[in-house]
């Protein structure tokens, strides 16, 4: 496989689930909706365990002293959900959701637009995009993207009942904005230690929780706010790792 892969899928995803609901229109009921999304929920559990892993490796314990490993990942959080705090980052997704939204939503506009620009939204603003992309940037699995696509496609299908083939198009933009993350993991991967990417990827472990926990209505966890984390860990584990 090649990096961008999860990406491929996660267009062909979005682009089928739209098809898809084209042609069965209104048919799928709300039961099966909550249904579907409480597996993908469960799922996502299952993927943020499996993301937790690399934090009981040994190449993530013997580089950093002992009893760092969890407080570089619990410092990582507290210091990225800080910096994500103060730039408000979900507050600003959802608002910039919110306005593309009203904008767009008029009585005038067709249901072409706003198929376009809901799914859009729905497809690429959202951490699991970032986190599955940068994952598959760095050679480190796509099994978070492949998730996002499952989430996708269902999501697609519903969408595209009701507003038709824009939902299929708003597969353009996800690709253009993943494509992006994923060349940044791409770099990310040439540079780091094995040790730093353990520490990324435990903290997207946590993410992932906070994602699931949405899905599955235990929790709104603000899951932007985090983000910086990802940025944060990898540098936390640096320092920590100078005095081992």
């Amino acid at each position: 496989m090649f990096p961008g892969i999860g990406t491929v899928i996660n267009i062909v995803a979005i682009i089928a689930g739209a098809s898809l609901g084209i042609l069965i229109g209104q048919r799928i009921n709300t039961k099966v909706r909550t249904l579907l999304t409480d597996v993908l929920g469960l799922a996502t559990l299952l993927g943020a365990a499996s993301a937790l892993i690399p934090m009981w490796s040994q190449r993530y314990i013997t580089s950093l002293p002992q009893g760092w490993t969890l407080l570089v990942v619990l410092g990582a959080l507290l210091i990225g959900g800080l910096i994500g705090s103060a730039l408000q980052l979900e507050d600003r997704l959802d608002r910039l959701g919110e306005n593309l939204r009203q904008r767009f939503r008029a009585s005038k506009e067709s249901p072409f637009v706003e198929g376009f620009v809901t799914a859009s939204l729905l497809f690429a603003i959202g951490p699991l995009a970032i986190l599955g992309s940068i994952s598959d940037g760095m050679s480190n699995g796509i099994d978070q993207l492949v998730l996002k696509s499952s989430l996708d496609f269902f999501a697609a299908m519903a969408f595209a009942s009701s507003l038709g083939w824009g939902v299929a198009v708003a597969a353009l933009p996800v690709a253009l904005y993943q494509g992006f993350w994923t060349l940044i993991g791409f770099g990310l991967g040439e540079i780091l230690q094995g040790y730093q990417v353990d520490a990324m990827t435990v903290v997207g472990g946590v993410l992932l929780l906070g994602i699931g926990m949405r899905l599955l209505n235990f929790k709104q966890v603000a899951v932007g706010n985090l983000l910086p984390a990802l940025a944060v860990a990898p540098l936390l584990a640096l320092l920590v790792h100078s005095f081992n």
